[in-house]
């Protein structure tokens, strides 16, 4: 081989590596912005009594979000998992927040079914959707709840994304509308409000399907939302710390060694 191309051979991997360090600068640089659009610990603590995050994104930035607004009136939390993971997904996501908080700051009194109908028609104008099969089908999967101390009461609306429960031990799941946020506006129906009774030690659950779909090393299954559910009955009395680091220790045990299928996000507060 001559001195030439030998200088080319070894001139390519110096490249390749270059691009990958470039590549994984830029994306902890958007993760640092997509972090900074979600709501930090300390604006959380003054929201509600107690809470956690257990998020962990696939490719460093994420599909799935949290949220938090408050005003005079209510205080809106929800947890998002949008189409896709990595760079299509964050990009969906923040899409996602801006509309949330175009919506929320517009000083109208929204009930939380609303807030997800106003966003799933300013995602569909954004992405220029009208339900045509040649079209991207990209969407965000959302549960929203809209807290109302003064009153008691928590309104709850999902678009594919359940809430979760737990009282005195027991476990109630609010189901969502089996309709995403995106796609199709001439089949989509409103989407419906739950109103609930909120209690002392009352414990609700927001979270992706990050969780459930987690391929086992030992299975090689998935972890199934009937298990999650499981677990978060048996956390049930545990401070808000404690259950993340038995959520933790539930989804690494099970993943083991294999690779990480999907950004998970479990958002657990308490009123």
């Amino acid at each position: 081989m001559s001195p030439e191309n030998r200088e080319n051979v070894d001139f390519i991997p110096l490249l390749q590596n270059q691009d990958i360090d470039e590549h994984l600068a830029s994306l902890r640089y958007a993760y640092m912005i997509q972090n900074a659009l979600m709501p930090d610990h300390e604006f959380l603590k003054g929201l509600l009594s107690d809470f956690f995050i257990f998020f962990l994104p696939r490719d460093i930035i994420s599909g799935d979000f949290y949220y938090a607004f408050c005003n005079r009136q209510y205080v809106c939390v929800a947890a998002g998992d949008c189409t896709g993971h990595g760079v299509p997904g964050a990009l969906l996501s923040i899409l996602g927040i801006s509309f949330l908080n175009e919506i929320l700051q517009s000083k109208v009194n929204l009930k939380a079914n609303r807030i997800l109908n106003m966003m799933r028609e300013k995602v569909m104008k954004a992405l220029h959707q009208t339900g045509t099969h040649s079209e991207t089908k990209d969407s965000i999967d959302i549960g929203l709840c809209i807290i109302e101390k003064s009153a008691g009461i928590l309104q709850f609306s999902g678009a594919n994304r359940p809430l979760i429960m737990t009282r005195g031990g027991l476990l109630t799941e609010f189901k969502p509308d089996k309709m995403t946020i995106g796609i199709a506006p001439h089949t989509e129906q409103p989407f419906n409000n739950r109103v609930i009774e909120i209690k002392p030690g009352d414990s609700f659950y927001l979270f992706s399907d990050g969780f459930a779909d987690q391929i086992g090393e030992l299975s090689d299954k998935r972890f199934k939302y009937k298990q999650f559910k499981q677990i978060l009955e048996s956390v049930t009395g545990l401070s808000m710390a404690n259950q993340k680091e038995c959520l933790e220790f539930s989804f690494n045990e099970w993943k083991g060694n294999t690779q990480q299928v999907d950004d998970v996000l479990v958002f657990g507060f308490q009123i």
